[in-house]
């Protein structure tokens, strides 16, 4: 079955850094080509901040994110990390992990992680 179990979320200062983890059902690996990370900050629409191909040799960033976050896969643990360096306060958000491209409709969202960026 399809599963997403996100972690590693906090408070951090401007400037910071946070490394996020994407736990995923081996199913859910197998299924869909690529995964990818999320956020949704208060007030905001659901954006997509970065993806990776199951092979770990495709990556696709947000153009605010470039340069700052860095996205990897570890194929014997099925996890899919996001190592945030430089974060900002406008990426304070729930950060969800999931396909990309976003399957439409997509009903196995997971609890998210906070980050909040913040002096």
């Amino acid at each position: 079955q399809v599963q997403l179990v996100e972690s590693g979320g906090g408070l951090v200062q401007p400037g910071g850094a946070l490394r996020l983890s994407c736990a995923a059902s081996e199913f859910t690996l197998k299924r869909y080509y690529a995964i990818g990370w999320f956020r949704q900050a208060p007030g905001k629409e659901r954006e997509g901040v970065v993806c990776i191909s199951s092979t770990g040799d495709s990556t696709y960033y947000a153009d605010s994110m470039k340069g700052r976050f860095t996205i990897s896969k570890d194929n014997a643990k099925n996890t899919v990390e996001l190592q945030m360096n430089s974060l900002k306060p406008e990426d304070t958000a729930v950060y969800y992990c999931a396909p990309c491209p976003l399957p439409k409709p997509w009903n196995y969202w997971g609890q998210g992680t906070q980050v909040t960026v913040s002096s």
